[in-house]
């Protein structure tokens, strides 16, 4: 393992712990150069899932590039960079429970932006702009108003409750 701040090639671990899906495992690691700490994960090498892209090219899927995406749309809400993780593990694992070894990008998408919907509006909005493509102010107020809805009906829920 090379240290990503000097590139020293020894390090020592200093915590390891798998993580809440017991998917993988975490490690913390200090580069014996430098003295940085940084995060390794390490996970089980399955069979390579196939992503079929919208114009039918296949290509293998990628968690790094889904990551990309899901920190893009978080950036600057109050989301860790293990949750992100977690939503990038939990979209693979649902992948991987198919029986089927390929799987369509549109419905990779779907999976995130699920996950998304439920973790934060607004990282959930700007994942959904960028996936669907909206065309129009209109499709874009259309997610809008399902996400309102859905948040007055929370409210009302609660208001409820408290009662």
């Amino acid at each position: 393992m090379r240290c990503p701040f000097f590139g020293y090639k020894e390090d020592k671990v200093v915590d390891s712990r798998g993580t809440a899906e017991k998917s993988a495992v975490r490690r913390r690691r200090e580069c014996l150069k430098c003295g940085k700490r940084f995060t390794t994960y390490e996970y089980i090498e399955e069979i390579s899932l196939m992503v079929i892209k919208k114009d039918g090219r296949r290509e293998p899927f990628d968690r790094k590039k889904v990551l990309a995406g899901i920190i893009r749309a978080c950036e600057k809400r109050p989301i860790s960079v293990e949750k992100m993780e977690e939503i990038v593990t939990q979209v693979e694992r649902s992948i991987q429970k198919k029986s089927d070894r390929e799987v369509l990008a549109s419905r990779v998408g779907e999976l995130v932006m699920e996950r998304l919907k439920n973790l934060d509006d607004v990282a959930y909005v700007r994942f959904a702009s960028v996936y669907r493509q909206f065309k129009d102010v209109g499709q874009f107020m259309v997610e809008l108003k399902d996400i309102l809805e859905k948040d007055k009906r929370i409210f009302r829920k609660e208001k409820r409750r408290i009662r």
